[in-house]
């Protein structure tokens, strides 16, 4: 079986490590077939930028070969089918699997001319390996996003760890903690506090780490990957929002059985080392109540990232809830500046709990678009997200009576600030409900549709011809126009943000102007989105969204462009390509 390969692009080898999806070459069940074995020529292994690992990959052409050993009944014309499944990547992109069949018919009375018996190549291996045939799609990817994604995801964790310090269950122990570090038995202990910070920290560590290796272990080594239009996995995250962000307004609280807790607790007295790594580790325990929520929204989070994402996540969290420690550990003289406990804590856990159910309608919303339900609509959406950064506005403002404030209790300057802050992004959402582009948020909102709020649907320069391609052709035969197909998707942001902050740049719009425009969505659960992948995948031997293509009337590709850009010239370049001009 051979496989030619672009110029730039890789296939995978069925022996690569976990990340990519290996090549899985079979032979289907024939009863003249008793047995076979399938051989590679040797990989290249390097280092994949895609999935920050070593793989193994063939380039430009890769002839893989299957030797079968025949039974005792064999017909005179033997018929094989064997299937293919596999995976390419370029440095900055990766496209979904792939399957394949192919069929020979053999004549075993009457070999073709010139026939020889074959032999396995010198250089050829056996492939003991086989790729999963359960393993989930992998998504369509750039290696820079995903770089630069990922450091993201782990400064945002980092952040989480550190805001799980302004809690009510760890705030109020950092002076006792801190405390036991100066402590000792000798001198030299009270003036070492190193050691204990060092061990202490390193408990908190161990155990958010371990929570990732476990979310890894049970979602396997295929699971973690980025499904972000999978309604399921949207409306699982959508729960864990709802159900933290209930925890952090005071509707329950989230607690690990006290057995537990109370066995950790006895263990960790005493002196030396490994207490004190179990009072770290008990402090963690402990602190769930608070630092739940946090943990818990970035597990989900991480649901749709790379597979190490979760146990790196959970490592940069613990980092930030134990640096506190450690460096007060190190200058305790600051232990005297840190300000008291107080009313202040519960007011970050309020405010908290409205961002998190804030956070949870965009996962509910992506649930929505894909299934077509039509009900968390772009003014819904907005009005949601209005009111939920609205109310803890009035809540600091002392407008809203919940836990944490007075009636009366003075409202201080940073109190006053950070809720004008908050009702001030509130109003600004409200153009929205008009058709109003809000700039790098489109991304993350639903777009905008024929409404008595948004008469002209969000758009009224370009008209665009919706999940309907032959439609769209004949239309461009027509007018004599090409045609230019966009591959989007309803929860694809890069997709959303092209059409909503590029479409509309002048000089973009009117390139467009002078196309025949039809979107064809890939990522819903409907007939035309299968059909629209079946397309795109059959005729353009890709599945990466957003992808522009430009046809004329035989449907001759003029220009194609993957991916989001934020080069105006350089789209405005693929536009020009494509009416040749």
């Amino acid at each position: 079986m051979k496989a030619t390969i672009d110029d730039g692009w890789h296939l995978y080898s069925p022996t690569t490590p976990p990340g990519p999806i290996p090549t899985e070459l079979k032979l289907d069940d024939n009863p003249a077939v008793a047995s076979y074995k399938v051989y590679q020529p040797q990989p290249t292994k390097k280092f994949d930028p895609n999935f920050n690992n070593e793989s193994q990959s063939f380039e430009h052409e890769v002839v893989f070969l299957i030797e079968s050993k025949l039974g005792t009944s064999i017909p005179d014309i033997l018929e094989l089918a064997a299937s293919s499944r596999y995976q390419v990547c370029s440095d900055k992109i990766c496209l979904r699997p792939v399957r394949r069949n192919s069929t020979l018919s053999i004549n075993t009375k009457q070999p073709a001319p010139g026939a020889a018996v074959r032999s396995i190549p010198p250089g050829y291996l056996p492939i003991t390996t086989a790729a999963p045939s359960s393993a989930a799609p992998s998504p369509v990817k750039s290696a820079s996003t995903d770089q630069s994604g990922l450091l993201g995801f782990l400064a945002v964790a980092f952040g989480f760890g550190l805001a799980s310090i302004f809690t009510p269950c760890v705030f109020p122990m950092i002076p006792f903690t801190v405390s036991a570090f100066l402590g000792g038995q000798s001198s030299s202990q009270q003036s070492n506090p190193l050691p204990k910070a060092v061990t202490f920290c390193l408990g908190i560590i161990l155990i958010f780490t371990a929570l990732g290796l476990g979310t890894t272990a049970i979602l396997g080594p295929f699971g973690v990957v980025q499904i972000g239009s999978n309604p399921w996995v949207n409306g699982f995250i959508a729960l864990v929002f709802i159900g933290f962000g209930l925890s952090l307004l005071g509707a329950f609280e989230i607690t690990l059985p006290s057995g537990i807790v109370n066995r950790m607790n006895n263990a960790s007295q005493g002196s030396g080392v490994l207490p004190m790594l179990l009072m770290g580790l008990t402090f963690a325990l402990t602190s769930f109540a608070c630092v739940g929520p946090f943990m818990g929204t970035l597990l989900a989070a991480s649901v749709q990232g790379d597979k190490l994402q979760p146990t790196l996540g959970m490592m940069s969290f613990a980092t930030g809830l134990a640096a506190p420690f450690f460096f007060l550990a190190l200058f305790p003289g600051y232990l005297k500046r840190l300000p008291r406990s107080g009313g202040w804590l519960m007011r970050v856990k309020v405010v908290m709990g409205f961002l998190v159910l804030a956070a949870a309608v965009k996962y509910m919303s992506t649930v929505d678009v894909v299934l077509h339900w039509d009900v968390l609509t772009r003014e819904r959406f907005l009005a949601a997200w209005m009111v939920l950064l609205a109310l803890p506005g009035l809540y600091l403002l002392g407008f809203l009576r919940m836990e944490g404030i007075k009636s009366d209790e003075t409202v201080g300057v940073a109190r006053a600030l950070t809720g004008a802050a908050l009702l001030i992004l509130s109003v600004s959402l409200l153009p929205g409900m008009f058709g109003v582009p809000l700039g790098e948020l489109e991304a993350y909102i639903p777009s905008a549709k024929s409404s008595p709020f948004t008469p002209s649907g969000g758009d009224s320069k370009l008209t665009w011809i919706k999940d309907d391609y032959q439609g769209a052709l004949a239309r461009a035969k027509s007018e004599n126009k090409p045609l230019f197909v966009n591959f989007t998707g309803y929860a694809c942001t890069n997709c959303k943000w092209m059409k909503s902050n590029m479409f509309t740049k002048p000089e973009i719009a009117e390139a467009l102007s002078g196309f025949v425009l039809v979107e064809l969505y890939t990522d819903g659960s409907d007939a035309a989105s299968e059909a629209n992948r079946n397309l795109q995948e059959g005729r353009f031997q890709t599945v990466a969204i957003p992808h522009y293509v430009v046809l004329d009337g035989t449907e001759t590709v003029r220009a194609s462009h993957v991916g989001l850009t934020k080069d105006t010239q350089e789209f405005k370049a693929f536009l020009s390509k494509g009416l040749g001009t």
